[in-house]
């Protein structure tokens, strides 16, 4: 179990990493020319939290559990991580843009967070 919690957990913070930082460092009119048209739903500012809280997310999954520091904090990381991913899915859906890639990335934070749990737990 503990192989497979750090399969997702590193496969899901990368991707997670990746995408904040990008809404962090990019301006909110690079994100709108990239394909990101839910960008125009948002201030600037609420773009940077929201990659923020992704950058977070990410590190807060790894951390914990890489150097045995209350690692229960890695699957709450990425509990919140899923929540702000029912976020995006619930605009895309408002916005009849595609859902999948929101969807996908909920699952994977889902069960970054079900098996954190369980191998912290045992």
């Amino acid at each position: 179990m503990l192989i497979a919690f750090w399969i997702v957990n590193a496969l899901t913070a990368l991707l997670f990493l990746g995408a904040g930082s990008m809404k962090v460092i990019r301006p909110k009119s690079a994100l709108a020319e990239m394909g990101m048209a839910w960008t125009a739903d948002f201030h600037a500012g609420v773009i940077k939290l929201i990659g923020a809280a992704q950058v977070l997310g990410a590190i807060g999954m790894i951390l914990p559990v890489l150097f045995d520091i209350a690692p229960i904090l890695s699957p709450i990381a990425a509990t919140g991580i899923a929540i702000i991913m029912i976020g995006a899915v619930v605009v895309h859906v408002r916005r009849k843009e595609a859902t999948a890639p929101a969807v996908v990335l909920m699952l994977l934070a889902v069960a970054s967070a079900v098996l954190g749990y369980i191998t912290i737990a045992v």
